[in-house]
């Protein structure tokens, strides 16, 4: 016979975690609570998450991460050009952060732990961006000399930059955005006539 414990996956836990976090906030989610959630003793939990509580957490803000670009790569994957999945891409990233509600709860009570894991996962968001917008360059015309996969890492590098610190640009705007994606993202990436 299977039991409860035996059907429940790590990433229902991250769920159930989630969830926790979503409904109480990231002081009072406790391991016995996320254990309760999920279904499983806090003995499977520990046996999943050695590190406890902090690494239950930052894998839960991992996990979310990835859903995160997943949701945003959907939005924008019908976009046909390179300036239209920037424009679209950076509104889109923005405002889901903006209305986050988890996220904007973790920023507020835990920002160590947010800036902890999204550190973490830098590197492979970046590599993820930059895979996603290569199509995008190798069928546009770039600037002599410009080679896609350096550009792909220049615009992943740029996404995360602005999306983190958008300096004077109101990313919720599409004409400031696409002012921001010419001037800024696409200078010297593409032939300035086509800018």
């Amino acid at each position: 016979m299977t039991t409860r414990a035996q059907r429940v996956a790590p990433h229902d836990v991250l769920a159930a975690a989630y969830r926790c976090v979503a409904l109480r906030g990231v002081e009072s989610t406790t391991l016995a609570a996320v254990a309760e959630e999920a279904g499983i003793s806090r003995a499977t939990l520990y046996r999943w998450f050695p590190g406890g509580r902090e690494e239950l957490l930052t894998q839960v803000v991992a996990w979310e991460h990835q859903r995160f670009f997943l949701a945003l790569y959907e939005a924008v994957r019908n976009c046909t050009t390179l300036e239209e999945v920037m424009v679209q891409g950076l509104l889109e990233a923005h405002r889901a952060m903006a209305t986050h509600e988890v996220l904007q709860m973790v920023l507020a009570q835990d920002p160590g732990l947010l800036a902890a894991a999204l550190s973490a996962q830098d590197e492979p968001t970046r590599a993820q961006i930059a895979g996603f917008l290569l199509p995008y360059l190798e069928a546009h015309e770039l600037a002599q000399g410009v080679d896609p996969l350096d550009a792909a890492a220049h615009l992943a590098r740029l996404v995360l930059s602005y999306l983190g610190a958008p300096g004077r640009w109101d990313l919720s705007d599409p004409g400031e955005v696409a002012e921001l994606v010419q001037i800024e993202f696409l200078a010297g990436v593409v032939p300035s006539s086509l800018q």
